[in-house]
C-alpha cells in the first residue's frame, strides 16, 4: 500500500525529474515530461532523440524508474505515455 497520496508524490516527483533525470537526458538530445500521476502511478514521456529511440525502453527501466523508485518508494509504477496518447491514460 502507497503511503502517499498522488498530490504528496507531484513535488517530489517533479524536482528529481526536473532536476535529475532531464538533465541526463538532455545530454543526448532527449527530453521527459511528467504528464500526470494517479493512484501512484506516474505517467511520463519521453520527448526529443528518445522518441523512436532503441534504448527508450532501457531509459525508462534504468534511469527513470530506479531514480523515482529509489528516491521516493519502490511500489511506483513509471509509464511511459506513447505520443497522441496524452489524453487517454486512463486506457494505457
Amino acid at each position: 500500500m502507497m503511503p502517499f497520496t498522488d498530490e504528496d508524490l507531484q513535488a517530489p516527483v517533479s524536482s528529481i525529474i526536473e532536476n535529475k533525470i532531464a538533465p541526463m537526458l538532455a545530454k543526448d538530445g532527449g527530453a521527459i515530461q511528467l504528464l500526470d500521476i494517479r493512484n501512484a502511478r506516474v505517467f511520463v514521456q519521453l520527448q526529443g532523440a528518445c522518441v523512436g529511440c532503441s534504448a527508450s525502453s532501457s531509459t525508462l527501466k534504468y534511469i527513470v524508474e530506479k531514480e523515482l523508485k529509489s528516491a521516493i518508494h519502490p511500489d511506483l509504477q513509471i509509464i511511459n505515455v506513447p505520443h497522441g496518447m496524452e489524453d487517454k491514460l486512463e486506457e494505457i
